[in-house]
């Protein structure tokens, strides 16, 4: 990840932003900045990446007036950054995986969290195929009032079990691992998605199993205990 106040210093556009907090990513650059004395994010968008900054502006310019996803005021092709409204609130992967949250508000949350996925999948549903969101982790979904989603440079048209099963995994495979409480949560996840879409949903554990290896990439250290319950999941779900 580039330094953010270099970033910021040697913009002529952003140079009088004041950086107030910078957020994880593997891949980008974010920042939450007062730009103009108003807050906003700017996200960063490496040289290679410009079609998947197009790609998330494209959904948020869609989709931010019915779904819980953040505006968008500008896609700035020439520095290759995306100007977006800033969501107050606590990123959903602390919540989740504290142990002063209780099982009955991490229950509720699940619930929350699956009726945001159904919100997605059938507002960007058309004939032909789902829009899924990808890259759908903990970390990309804030809560506040309600739950927001954030980071669409990763959607793409696809099966909703590919949202549901790399949830599942985030939700596994990070610290706490593989507990039994994780294991109801993700039971919780995708009986509240599938109750209200029956038959949307099939051979979640087959996906699950393999959204598990795939996380090896950011996890090598993990492996040994990714590999493990892939291989327990595909044979016996969860």
């Amino acid at each position: 990840m580039r330094d953010i106040q270099v970033l910021l210093e040697t913009s002529t556009r952003y140079k009088n932003a004041i950086l107030q907090q910078c957020f994880e990513s593997k891949k980008n650059t974010v920042a939450y900045v007062i730009l103009k004395d108003k807050p906003r994010v700017l996200k960063w968008f490496v040289p290679g990446f410009r079609q998947r900054m197009k790609n998330e502006y494209n959904v948020l310019k869609k989709g931010s007036s019915k779904l819980n996803i953040p505006l968008v005021y500008e896609l700035d092709e020439k520095n290759n950054v995306l100007v977006m409204n800033y969501i107050v609130g606590e990123n959903l992967c602390d919540i989740v995986n504290s142990r002063d949250t209780s099982f009955d508000e991490k229950k509720r949350l699940m619930i929350l969290l699956a009726d945001w996925f159904i919100d997605f999948h059938n507002f960007f549903k058309t004939e032909k195929a789902f829009l899924i969101r990808g890259d759908s982790v903990l970390r990309n979904f804030i809560l506040s009032d309600k739950i927001w989603g954030v980071d669409f440079e990763e959607t793409r048209p696809g099966k909703p079990v590919e949202d549901l099963a790399e949830m599942c995994a985030s939700i596994l495979s990070t610290d706490p691992m593989f507990t039994s409480e994780k294991f109801e949560l993700c039971k919780i996840f995708i009986e509240s998605y599938t109750e209200p879409v029956p038959g949307r949903i099939i051979n979640v554990k087959d996906e699950i199993a393999y959204k598990l290896l795939e996380r090896i990439q950011w996890r090598p250290e993990k492996e040994e205990i990714l590999r493990k319950y892939s291989v327990k999941i595909k044979k016996q779900g969860l």
